[in-house]
Protein backbone atom coordinates (compact mmCIF):
# COMPACT_ATOMS: atom_id res chain seq x y z
CA UNK A 1 0.00 0.00 0.00
CA UNK A 2 1.54 3.39 -0.63
CA UNK A 3 1.82 6.48 1.39
CA UNK A 4 -0.88 8.65 -0.49
CA UNK A 5 -3.35 6.01 0.28
CA UNK A 6 -2.18 6.06 4.05
CA UNK A 7 -2.62 10.01 3.74
CA UNK A 8 -5.70 9.37 2.08
CA UNK A 9 -7.01 7.14 4.70
CA UNK A 10 -5.88 9.36 7.79
CA UNK A 11 -7.40 12.13 6.09
CA UNK A 12 -10.91 10.73 5.83
CA UNK A 13 -10.45 9.20 9.47
CA UNK A 14 -10.64 12.85 10.33
CA UNK A 15 -13.31 14.06 8.97
CA UNK A 16 -15.59 11.20 9.86
CA UNK A 17 -14.33 11.42 13.42
CA UNK A 18 -12.90 7.56 13.19
CA UNK A 19 -10.66 6.83 16.31
CA UNK A 20 -9.62 3.63 14.90
CA UNK A 21 -9.61 2.20 11.32
CA UNK A 22 -8.05 -0.86 10.10
CA UNK A 23 -7.46 -1.89 6.61
CA UNK A 24 -6.63 -4.92 5.01
CA UNK A 25 -5.52 -5.07 1.43
CA UNK A 26 -4.28 -8.21 -0.10
CA UNK A 27 -1.41 -9.78 2.52
CA UNK A 28 -0.97 -6.23 3.75
CA UNK A 29 -3.31 -5.13 6.89
CA UNK A 30 -2.36 -1.42 8.11
CA UNK A 31 -4.71 -0.07 11.50
CA UNK A 32 -4.72 3.60 12.23
CA UNK A 33 -5.36 5.13 15.48
CA UNK A 34 -5.79 8.43 16.22
CA UNK A 35 -6.07 10.25 19.73
CA UNK A 36 -8.45 12.47 21.13
CA UNK A 37 -6.74 15.91 20.28
CA UNK A 38 -7.39 18.93 23.26
CA UNK A 39 -10.42 20.84 21.33
CA UNK A 40 -12.04 17.14 21.16
CA UNK A 41 -14.30 15.89 23.51
CA UNK A 42 -15.70 12.27 24.43
CA UNK A 43 -19.62 12.18 24.74
CA UNK A 44 -20.55 9.69 27.75
CA UNK A 45 -24.06 8.01 26.94
CA UNK A 46 -27.05 9.83 29.29
CA UNK A 47 -27.69 8.21 31.91
CA UNK A 48 -31.67 6.34 32.13
CA UNK A 49 -33.84 8.96 34.12
CA UNK A 50 -35.40 6.68 36.93
CA UNK A 51 -38.82 8.35 37.59
CA UNK A 52 -40.91 7.96 41.47
CA UNK A 53 -42.84 5.30 41.42
CA UNK A 54 -46.72 6.43 41.19
CA UNK A 55 -48.58 4.89 43.85
CA UNK A 56 -51.86 2.28 42.90
CA UNK A 57 -54.21 5.38 44.76
CA UNK A 58 -54.01 8.80 44.39
CA UNK A 59 -55.08 11.24 47.11
CA UNK A 60 -58.77 11.68 46.69
CA UNK A 61 -60.39 14.00 44.06
CA UNK A 62 -62.54 17.19 45.10
CA UNK A 63 -65.46 14.89 44.82
CA UNK A 64 -63.93 12.70 47.40
CA UNK A 65 -63.26 9.54 45.28
CA UNK A 66 -59.85 8.07 45.51
CA UNK A 67 -58.32 7.17 41.94
CA UNK A 68 -57.16 3.72 41.49
CA UNK A 69 -54.13 4.26 38.68
CA UNK A 70 -51.67 1.49 36.66
CA UNK A 71 -48.44 0.81 38.72
CA UNK A 72 -46.68 -0.03 35.58
CA UNK A 73 -47.04 -0.46 31.71
CA UNK A 74 -48.94 -3.38 30.60
CA UNK A 75 -52.46 -4.84 29.13
CA UNK A 76 -55.71 -4.39 31.33
CA UNK A 77 -57.82 -7.18 31.90
CA UNK A 78 -60.97 -7.03 34.03
CA UNK A 79 -61.09 -10.63 34.51
CA UNK A 80 -58.67 -13.33 35.27
CA UNK A 81 -59.85 -15.47 32.07
CA UNK A 82 -61.28 -14.30 28.94
CA UNK A 83 -64.69 -16.09 29.73
CA UNK A 84 -64.46 -15.53 33.77
CA UNK A 85 -66.44 -12.61 35.17
CA UNK A 86 -65.21 -9.68 35.90
CA UNK A 87 -63.07 -8.97 38.88
CA UNK A 88 -65.59 -5.73 39.93
CA UNK A 89 -68.11 -3.74 38.25
CA UNK A 90 -69.76 -0.58 37.96
CA UNK A 91 -71.09 0.02 41.86
CA UNK A 92 -69.55 -3.14 43.38
CA UNK A 93 -68.44 -2.63 47.04
CA UNK A 94 -64.46 -3.76 47.32
CA UNK A 95 -62.69 -4.13 50.95
CA UNK A 96 -59.03 -3.26 51.27
CA UNK A 97 -57.23 -6.13 49.53
CA UNK A 98 -60.04 -7.31 47.04
CA UNK A 99 -58.37 -8.03 43.26
CA UNK A 100 -59.38 -5.07 41.06
CA UNK A 101 -57.77 -6.42 37.90
CA UNK A 102 -54.57 -7.45 36.10
CA UNK A 103 -52.01 -5.91 34.20
CA UNK A 104 -49.96 -8.07 32.02
CA UNK A 105 -46.44 -7.07 31.34
CA UNK A 106 -43.50 -8.80 30.16
CA UNK A 107 -45.32 -11.95 30.57
CA UNK A 108 -46.21 -11.39 33.94
CA UNK A 109 -49.68 -11.13 35.16
CA UNK A 110 -49.70 -8.65 38.14
CA UNK A 111 -52.76 -8.38 40.41
CA UNK A 112 -54.06 -4.87 41.37
CA UNK A 113 -55.77 -5.04 44.78
CA UNK A 114 -57.66 -1.97 46.45
CA UNK A 115 -55.93 -0.17 48.98
CA UNK A 116 -58.77 0.79 50.73
CA UNK A 117 -62.80 -0.19 50.67
CA UNK A 118 -65.74 1.36 48.80
CA UNK A 119 -68.10 1.48 46.03
CA UNK A 120 -66.57 1.15 42.24
CA UNK A 121 -68.02 4.36 40.51
CA UNK A 122 -65.85 4.76 37.38
CA UNK A 123 -63.96 2.23 34.78
CA UNK A 124 -61.93 4.10 33.12
CA UNK A 125 -60.06 1.40 31.03
CA UNK A 126 -62.02 -1.25 28.47
CA UNK A 127 -60.57 -5.04 29.20
CA UNK A 128 -57.78 -6.04 26.49
CA UNK A 129 -56.61 -2.24 26.49
CA UNK A 130 -52.95 -0.97 26.95
CA UNK A 131 -52.44 1.30 29.91
CA UNK A 132 -48.96 3.52 30.67
CA UNK A 133 -47.57 4.00 34.10
CA UNK A 134 -49.88 6.32 36.49
CA UNK A 135 -53.05 6.07 34.05
CA UNK A 136 -56.44 6.11 35.78
CA UNK A 137 -57.83 2.36 36.17
CA UNK A 138 -61.01 3.29 38.53
CA UNK A 139 -62.62 5.65 40.74
CA UNK A 140 -63.48 4.40 43.89
CA UNK A 141 -65.80 6.16 46.68
CA UNK A 142 -64.67 5.37 50.08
Amino acid sequence: MDMRKVRQLAKMMGEMNLSTLEITEGSTTIKLESKLSAGSSVVSPALPVQQAPVPAHTPEGADGTVTVTAPMVGVFYAASAPDAKPFVTLGDTVKKGDVLCIIEAMKLMNEITAEQSGTIVELCVGNGQVVEYGHPLFRIRP
